[in-house]
Formats: C-alpha cells, structure tokens, sequence
C-alpha cells in the first residue's frame, strides 16, 4: 500500500519560511507525489499548487503564488514545497498527494484529482 509521508511542518513566525518535503513510502512503483493542499481547522482542503500536473508546468493557488515555490527531485522521488513571508492564513496541515499512473485525470485543483495522500504535517505561522 502506498503512503506519502511529509515531513518538515512546525510553528514559524509570520514573514519568516518553512520547507516541507514529501516521499512515498512502502510499494511506491510510479507513485510519484506532484501536488500539495493544506487544510486550516474548519475548513475544506484546498489546493496549494502542483507540477507536472499537467503538462510540464507549475500551478499554484493565487493565495502563495509568488511566496511559495514547489520543486521535485525525481531521483530521490522526493516533492518539497519551500514557503515563504509566511501570513497567519497560511496555518494549516498540510497534505501532499498522488495520482495513479492507470488513471486519466481531468483537473487538477480539486482533491479528487488525486489518489494517494500523506497524514500531513501542521505548520503554523504565529504573530
């Protein structure tokens, strides 16, 4: 059974940066983790950005764009969300998530858009 694992959450002032990163583990054959949500207390999981989610290129939410940056190391099958001039609105677990490379996907933005997902790691931004 695949799992994605994060790690790299914590407790970060606002306006200082935060790296999460994110690997399969377990049977992870072509499972590789492309996108990151983040889900506040209260709220819907929402979509932070993704690469080679489509295409080539990278989304992001117009929420981090420009403070976040997602990167991935195909060789160490490894995606890293690297956030900065971090806001109290950006505390939330945050998930990263999958697809199944059997499967043809017609969005990206939403949850269901993806298969596999990790149990998050919390960051949050005080001050």
């Amino acid at each position: 059974q695949v799992q994605l694992v994060e790690s790299g959450g914590g407790s970060v002032q606002a306006g200082g940066s935060r790296g999460l990163s994110c690997t399969p583990s377990g049977r992870a054959f072509r499972i590789f983790p492309i996108a990151w949500f983040r889900q506040a207390p209260g709220k819907d999981r929402e979509f932070v950005g993704c690469i080679r989610c489509s295409g080539t290129s990278t989304y992001y939410a117009d929420s981090v764009k420009d403070r976040f940056t997602i990167s991935s190391d195909y060789a160490k099958n490894t995606l890293y969300l690297q956030m900065t001039s971090l806001k109290s609105e950006d505390t939330a677990v945050y998930y990263c998530a999958a697809r199944s490379p059997s499967k043809v996907y017609s969005g990206i933005y939403s949850p269901d858009d993806y298969d596999y997902w990790g149990q998050g790691t919390p960051v949050t931004v005080s001050g």
